[in-house]
């Protein structure tokens, strides 16, 4: 007989595949988020400083 393939198995497995590039993906997009509210904090104080008349300082 030939091998038997047990479907629940390959089903899981497939799923945890799918769950581990999901995981991925979602790391990847927070990370260009919280670039970008940092990046949008940082010219907020910018502004800030400028209606203020501070000097600005990089």
């Amino acid at each position: 007989m030939g091998e038997v393939i047990n479907l629940n198995r390959v089903r899981k497995d497939r799923a945890k595949a799918e769950a581990r590039s999901t995981a991925k993906a979602n790391r990847a997009a927070h990370g260009r988020t919280r670039a970008e509210r940092s990046k949008a904090e940082t010219e907020r104080e910018r502004a800030a400083r400028l209606l203020d008349g501070s000097k600005l300082e990089d």
